[in-house]
């Protein structure tokens, strides 16, 4: 059975966005982006909400991408080789290929996903993965927390009475001052 992970760059007081719905703060440097490759290199299926999935469509077609850094480049082979599925009630249509959208969030559907999958699954988006998180289907928790407070926005993690008990599996430290946490629930 494949593993849903959520993956998400976090300023150190857990937003994923400012108060202003800002997140140019968390753009990785070269070294952390490199190993963020290496992270979503063996995932199939990304599972986006649909702002996330407006942010994460850059990548399927950068028109000067043959002038971008090799990690660029290798970022949005990798994007564009994965299936996505969009979780959204008003997107019309989607601007990428291998790419389906879902009007509903169904955990089961999800948990079937899971157990046909061969390859592991990512969830983005902070209501999205909040929703499955809620529902039990995480597995794996990737957070890259920057060297930044922002004091407002959208938080990373769900707020409401949820509980999971986590363990640490693996931790990095960057030299940009990121930190990489990896849990198991």
């Amino acid at each position: 059975m494949a593993k849903l992970i959520y993956t998400a760059i976090a300023s150190l007081d857990g937003y994923i966005e400012d108060a202003e719905g800002k997140f140019d703060w968390a753009e990785p440097d070269e070294e952390v982006h490199a190993f963020v490759n290496d992270l979503e290199r063996p995932v199939g299926t990304h599972l986006y909400g649909r702002r996330l999935y407006e942010t994460m469509v850059y990548w399927e077609s950068l028109p000067d991408l043959a002038e971008q850094p090799p990690f660029v480049q290798d970022f949005a082979e990798i994007w564009q080789a994965a299936d996505k599925i969009v979780y959204s009630r008003t997107l019309q249509a989607v601007s990428s290929a291998r790419t389906r959208i879902e009007r509903e969030f169904d955990p089961e559907a999800v948990r079937q996903l899971k157990a046909a999958a061969d390859r592991d699954l990512t969830i983005g988006g902070a209501e999205l993965a909040g929703q499955a998180i809620e529902a039990g289907l995480v597995d794996e928790y990737h957070l890259f927390l920057m060297p930044v407070l922002v004091g407002g926005g959208k938080q990373a993690l769900p707020a409401g009475n949820v509980r999971v008990d986590l363990e640490l599996i693996d931790e990095r430290r960057f030299r940009n001052g990121t930190v990489y946490l990896h849990y198991r629930g």
